[in-house]
């Protein structure tokens, strides 16, 4: 769905303040759609700035542009500042004012334009100009689309490429998903081109860990449940065990992937206990047809796409999980077939 999304041609080639916003615990592809927005907007001669909600993970922080980002939950004032002061605010990554938490009512008493650029389904209609395609792999290549739509492609440089990149990657799985398109690969093949050195971008994501999460990783798949009879597996890990071996934030990033690497399994879940507050947050993948993001969203408070999803619960892990099980023989038929 597209709402005028053509008219931000003639605003774009006005200087303005611009704020620039990922949804809360941002990753790659909300990084990446960021701070190549970012570049780009620069390039144009807008003073913008990004405004993450939160912190974000360390394997991100080395893009181009990450030490200009500010962090709302440390630096309030100013970044209510920087959004009073906007005349356009762009959301990328997210379709929903809820996706930011604490920014939310900030964000809903600002004057500026809003303009909405993500891939998730339902999107509210906060913005004045959106750009919504669920069919979209990331947002990072719907970022690229959309420069290139402006007639400004050849603005990509080595910066935005690396940025879009990155989250195009992180977000097709290393390029895996069933998202992942012919139109992706000739998109990441322009941004190679273009300056985006693949094997570094890899190697600065998924190759800086330190020991301890991969004694995290360790923990949790010891903790994996295989139900064969539903074709599922769930991995739990509680607040004891994130605390046992240092959790930071972004190291059970991809854990709940390795349940759909055995054999015949459809659906993997990951539950995983809050280390600040009393819920428990939900990761859900799946293979083929079975959507994760109807199961999140009817069950679970969450939602996202078809293949992938997130959700949260208020119940302690044991009864959570106990929910979880309890409700898969309503879907045995469609997990088996």
């Amino acid at each position: 769905m597209n709402t005028n999304i053509q008219e931000l041609e003639p605003v774009l080639e006005t200087p303005s303040g611009v704020v620039i916003i990922p949804h809360k615990n941002p990753d790659g592809d909300a990084m990446g759609a960021s701070l190549a927005m970012y570049h780009y907007l620069k390039l144009l001669g807008h003073n913008a700035t990004v405004i993450s909600p939160n912190e974000y993970p360390d394997f991100l922080k080395w893009m181009p542009g990450n030490d200009e980002v500010v962090k709302f939950e440390t630096k309030r004032k100013t970044a209510k500042r920087l959004i009073d002061q906007a005349e356009l605010i762009f959301t990328l990554d997210f379709n929903a004012l809820g996706r930011v938490e604490d920014m939310k009512p900030v964000l809903e008493k600002s004057k500026a334009t809003f303009v909405m650029i993500d891939h998730h389904e339902q999107p509210e209609d906060y913005a004045t100009y959106i750009y919504s395609d669920p069919q979209m792999g990331s947002t990072c290549e719907m970022i690229y689309h959309f420069i290139d739509s402006m007639g400004h492609r050849n603005k990509i440089g080595r910066d935005i490429a690396t940025c879009l990149y990155t989250g195009i990657m992180t977000d097709t799985g290393s390029f895996r998903f069933p998202s992942t398109t012919s139109l992706t690969h000739r998109v990441i093949a322009d941004l190679i081109d273009r300056g985006a050195r693949n094997s570094d971008i890899h190697n600065a994501v998924y190759d800086t860990n330190g020991l301890s999460r991969l004694h995290l990783l360790g923990c949790a798949l010891k903790n994996l449940v295989l139900l064969e009879e539903f074709n599922t597996v769930y991995i739990t890990l509680s607040r004891n065990e994130l605390e046992q071996y240092g959790f930071r934030k972004g190291d059970t990033e991809g854990f709940v992937n390795y349940g759909l690497s055995l054999n015949k399994v459809r659906f993997s879940v990951i539950f995983i206990e809050d280390t600040q507050e009393d819920f428990i947050k939900i990761s859900l993948r799946s293979t083929g047809d079975f959507s994760v993001n109807e199961f999140a969203r009817e069950h679970f408070n969450g939602g996202g796409h078809i293949n992938a999803a997130g959700g949260r619960s208020d119940l302690p892990m044991e009864k959570t999980v106990a929910r979880f099980t309890g409700l898969l023989g309503d879907y045995k038929a469609a997990l088996t077939s």
